[in-house]
């Protein structure tokens, strides 16, 4: 090889106070690649002429190498020092029998030396645990066993355990340990170790947790002493009675077997007066209970037709017996809202763009029998015919107060701010809601809860291009639970790790934690990301703790969860509650992100001839414009122009604000402040605050009414825009008369209302796509006609592909006029197999669905 001649030559006429072989000092050791950064492999000998790496047999070029050397001041001796770096992509391109290793060989005058072999992995931790732990209910003192197997990766992952999201310390429990360091075990179960048990595995790459076990340790109940006999009374009879707390039952424990009370005769039977009066009682206890029956019907009656009437609306359908679907009658509910705000109240600011997630539902307004054509008319399997109700009638909402964000079973949870979060009914009891109602607020709640139940529904926080869709049969029957969703603007410096992550929508958080549902729900989570063109690593990430980890990138494949990236928001498909927020990390300098520009004027309080403009720069989110809303009403700001979007791109040249074409006649600035500008970091890494700067001018003359000029936001070498200002700076209605949806207070909608497609319809669909077919008409012809044809893999593990397919389509689709896609999809499918499926089809095909009146599409 040359390489120790070489090494010889440069040492020529060196001497050595010892001829030895070479002696590592320090030896390569095992290292794993994280994500894509090479690692180092270390040597050090002495004495040593040279020193080289050989990798899987082979040596590595003396390029590679990074030596020094210096000579040790005991000895006097060469200590010689040489480095490597193995990338990621060696280690994959590497296929042999064992793991990629690289080792030293030293030389000296006498020969050479090896050191150890050091092997080279890439680090992984798969995201799926391989068996989650599962809920369980044991008696006091009972032992709970929670299994957990971590994830597969490289190194293996170590496990800790969380109870209610605190970590748990296993050593310091007598009664708790862990087996095989994955099993947590409970010797001797206490009332206290009731809780939200999470399975947390990691490694050196990442972090994952496992879905929440609930855990209820519960006491049977059992009788006390009996009390001593009564005195004999005049009825000849005696009594004594218990109580059932020994132990009292608790956590939907076991109520006692048997009486609490106890009577007999005190005379021996010689009583004749107990006898008669028998009968007296017997007559009059059937006569109680025969009324008791009567009233208890009554009630039950009334009830049934209260929860019939819970929407507002009477569906009757006997689809299931004839194969086909009947007409929907509908009764609309007038009852008042004292929430809602006059519709005929003109807010004073103002919104530009349009977003089409629900941002705010509308009020609730009749409802039109849509009964002249059908949506699934297009399927040949489906014959039958639907009537659609229009999407824009929704049922009135009100706020709700939060439930504390921990989980508790069987109505445990403790009674927050007066609010009975739940009732015990017995073991398997349910949980029943008292809601209460928020005061209407100036300022928007960025928050909003709603109790669901089998049949779902849809929580939406206002005006903020946020919202969550549980889908109907999503919750089982019998069951409430009280939801919530709740937003935070983070800032882009808690991104861990790599710097180059920047947050594109705000952080969201929906909940309870332990929340039980048997397919996913989908959030809509508006972004700032320019997506048109592939620019953006965008990912889902999720906090856990006051970490961020990521969940998946919207670009890749996933079995645990599916996101639907847009231009302007994102949908997900989710299965755990927590926070979310969607990051994007800039791939080159043409990736932008959205901000959305807007200028606010208000006159100058402390000098009568003075008006200040404010200028905002905040990233295209609802959310986002609404906290400036928010701020500029309390100080009595106006919109002086539509607001403006900007792309701001990721080439690290900073945005200069300027005012210019000032009438300098009738107006004065304050010299020097006519260009204001912000670094690149400030508005491409920070969203937690809006970016605002201000521009004071003075009128010469109280006469002078009337303020022109422009404003112009630029990035250097980058986009701009223009605002141009003309208004009257004493006559409030010149300002620019568009409108905001700030005093919207509907945040959710429960029931069929809250879905496009009536659940029987759904169902249908469902059970026809949901089977495979020979001539491939099933749920995957319907994700690839609605255009949801990718990441496949994640609606195959679902239980019912098709649903899940349309609970996407619903969350996607807000506008009233969208399901002329589904009935076109449908209609598409329909005549691709109308040959092979059903003879005549075209009976169903003749029209096409006129699915939505002039009020639906109001």
């Amino acid at each position: 090889m040359g390489l120790a001649g070489e090494g010889r030559g440069h040492h020529c006429g060196e001497t050595w106070s010892s001829g030895t072989l070479p002696r590592f000092l320090e030896e390569p050791v095992d290292a794993y690649i994280i994500k894509s950064n090479p690692i180092k492999l270390r040597c050090q000998a002495r004495p040593a002429l040279q020193i080289f790496f050989k990798c899987n047999g082979e040596w590595v070029h003396q390029s590679q190498h990074m030596s020094q050397e210096h000579t040790d001041v005991v000895t006097g001796l060469k200590i010689r020092e040489v480095m490597i770096n193995v990338s990621r992509q060696q280690v994959e391109d590497f296929h042999g029998p064992e793991d990629y290793w690289c080792l030293c060989v030293a030389w000296s005058h006498l020969g050479t030396s090896k050191s150890r072999k050091a092997s080279v992995r890439i680090a992984y931790l798969r995201k799926n645990f391989e068996q989650d732990p599962q809920g369980t209910e044991v008696p006091l003192n009972g032992m709970i066993v929670l299994h957990c197997r971590p994830p597969e990766g490289v190194p293996v992952a170590e496990v800790e355990w969380l109870k209610n999201e605190e970590s748990l310390n296993v050593g310091a429990d007598s009664v708790i340990s862990k087996k095989d360091g994955h099993e947590l075990i409970v010797s001797e179960a206490r009332l206290s170790d009731s809780g939200n048990y999470t399975c947390v595995a990691s490694n050196i790459v990442a972090k994952r947790r496992s879905a929440t076990a609930m855990v209820v340790v519960y006491v049977d109940g059992g009788w006390g002493e009996w009390s001593e006999w009564s005195v004999c009374s005049s009825d000849c009879d005696r009594q004594r009675s218990r109580e059932c707390t020994a132990p009292e039952p608790k956590h939907g424990g076991r109520l006692c077997d048997g009486a609490a009370s106890a009577a007999e005769n005190c005379t021996g039977g010689l009583c004749t007066q107990r006898v008669e009066r028998t009968s007296d009682v017997a007559l009059y206890s059937g006569l109680a209970a025969g009324m008791v029956t009567v009233v208890l019907l009554i009630v039950a009656v009334t009830l049934y037709r209260r929860s019939q009437s819970e929407y507002g609306v009477d569906v009757i359908d006997s689809s299931a017996l004839t194969g086909g679907f009947q007409s929907f009658s509908f009764k609309t509910s007038r009852q008042a809202n004292p929430l809602l705000m006059n519709s005929s109240m003109q807010p004073d600011l103002t919104v530009s763009r349009t977003y089409t997630s629900p941002i705010c539902f509308q009020d609730s307004i009749d409802k039109e029998l849509m009964a002249e054509h059908s949506l699934l008319d297009p399927l040949p399997d489906l014959k039958a015919k639907a009537f659609i109700v229009s999407a824009g009638a929704t049922e009135r909402a009100e706020y709700h107060v939060m439930s504390h964000p921990q989980t508790f079973p069987r109505g445990l949870a403790p009674d927050y701010r007066g609010v009975a979060v739940g009732t015990t009914l017995g073991r398997r009891g349910k949980n029943l809601f008292t809601p209460r109602v928020f005061q209407t607020l100036s300022r928007p709640l960025h928050k909003a809860t709603a109790v669901f139940g089998h049949a779902g529904g849809r929580l939406v926080v206002p005006n903020t291009g946020i919202s969550l869709l549980v889908p109907h049969g999503g919750i089982a029957e019998d069951t409430t639970w009280e939801m919530y969703m709740s937003i935070n603007q983070e800032d882009s410096s808690t991104v861990p790790e790599d710097g180059a992550e920047i947050f594109l929508s705000p952080a969201v958080t929906y909940g309870p934690p332990g929340l039980d549902l048997s397919c996913p729900v989908a959030m809509t989570i508006a972004h700032c990301a320019e997506v048109a063109a592939d620019n953006w690593t965008i990912r889902l990430k999720r906090q856990i703790q006051d970490k961020w980890e990521e969940v998946m990138s919207v670009d890749e494949e996933s079995t645990s969860c599916y996101c639907l990236l847009e231009a302007q928001r994102c949908h997900v498909l989710l299965e755990q509650p927590g926070r979310y927020a969607l990051v994007g990390e800039a791939l080159n300098q043409e990736a932008a992100k959205r901000l959305r520009l807007a200028v606010f004027g208000s006159p100058d309080l402390s000098n009568s001839l003075g008006f200040t403009l404010r200028v905002y720069c905040v990233d295209d989110t609802p959310y986002a414009f609404q906290e400036v809303v928010v701020g500029e009403r309390s100080r009595g700001g106006r919109l002086l122009e539509e607001p403006k979007i900007l792309l701001f791109k990721g080439n690290t040249f900073s945005l200069q604000v300027s005012i210019q074409d000032v009438p300098r006649l009738l107006w004065s600035i304050k010299p020097f402040t006519t260009c204001q500008e912000f670094s690149f970091s400030q508005v491409w890494a920070s969203n937690r605050c809006p970016l605002q700067c201000a521009f004071s001018l003075e009128r010469y003359s109280l006469s002078s009414s009337q303020l022109s000029c422009k404003i112009s936001v630029r990035q250097v070498t980058g986009e701009e825009q223009i605002l141009q200002i003309y208004t009257s700076v004493v006559e409030v209605s010149r300002a620019v008369p568009f409108f905001t949806q700030s005093d919207c207070t509907i945040t959710s909608q429960t029931g069929s209302k809250a879905f496009k497609i009536p659940p029987s319809i759904r169902q249908r669909i469902s059970a026809t796509f949901d089977t495979a077919n020979a001539n491939g008409k099933d749920w995957q012809l319907l994700a690839q006609k609605l255009h949801i044809d990718r990441n496949l893999g994640y609606f195959a593990c679902q239980e019912s592909p098709s649903s899940v397919i349309l609970s996407l389509w619903e969350a996607q689709h807000q506008d009233p006029g969208d399901l002329d896609s589904l009935a076109s999809a449908l209609e598409e499918i329909g005549k691709h197999y109308r040959s092979s499926i059903v003879p005549h089809v075209d009976d169903y095909l003749k029209e096409k669905s006129s699915i939505f009146t002039k009020h639906g599409s109001n």
